[in-house]
């Protein structure tokens, strides 16, 4: 996790002194996330924001993805850094936020007030930035009605902004013990590599887009 602030400090700040360059260089997609984004428990390397730079790097998109993910944060903890993280140009948002709200049972309702700000801040500051929003699930034993409302959050929040929606950040990770670490919250080297694929289906389309 330290280095991946650092990586957003040293790349936000030599944007800062260098505006001029800073827009002859690559369009940003920013990954604002919790401990997934932050790639807890493997090297930063196997994570799946570093993977989306390779395969970003791989299919010559002119594009840097910076990593946002801080563990253990919240939607109400995203909301927060977002202004931040808004100095340098985003392009495109990948929101990737609301699992750790569902884990302490937060009221959905609250998340998705949360999401909508964050889209909100991003929008107003760079009115042409494309939003791709990731969902998530919780397990059962947390009760039908919350997983239910919980799982709604997302393809609602991606409806009302006319964001892109990866239907489920973990499809065919969630649950499996061995694409996750011994937690099974956090996917492991092999897992990340499919949470990447999943992310790579929602995201080239939108960069192909944009540099056409």
């Amino acid at each position: 996790m330290i280095r991946n602030v650092f990586a957003i400090l040293t790349a936000l700040f030599v944007a800062a002194a260098n505006p001029a360059s800073a827009q002859t260089t690559n369009r940003t997609v920013l990954v604002l996330g919790d401990s997934i984004a932050a790639g807890y428990g493997v090297d930063p390397e196997e994570g799946f924001v570093a993977l989306l730079q390779k395969k970003v790097q791989d299919a010559k998109l002119p594009f840097t993805v910076v990593n946002g993910g801080v563990s253990g944060d919240t939607t109400s903890g995203g909301l927060r850094r977002i202004d931040w993280l808004l100095r340098r140009r985003i392009d495109v948002l990948l929101l990737e936020l609301g699992g750790n709200d569902g884990l302490r049972g937060i009221t959905p309702g609250a998340s998705l007030t949360n999401l909508r700000a964050i889209i909100a801040k991003t929008k107003a500051k760079y009115p042409d930035v494309r939003v791709i929003v990731a969902g998530m699930q919780m397990p059962t034993t947390m009760g039908r009605d919350y997983t239910d409302e919980f799982a709604a959050i997302f393809p609602t929040v991606a409806k009302q902004s006319g964001a892109t929606l990866i239907p489920f950040l973990l499809q065919g990770v969630g649950g499996d013990p061995k694409l996750n670490q011994p937690d099974m919250i956090h996917p492991n080297p092999a897992g990340h590599r499919i949470v990447a694929e999943n992310c790579w289906t929602a995201l080239k389309p939108v960069l192909d887009e944009l540099t056409k």
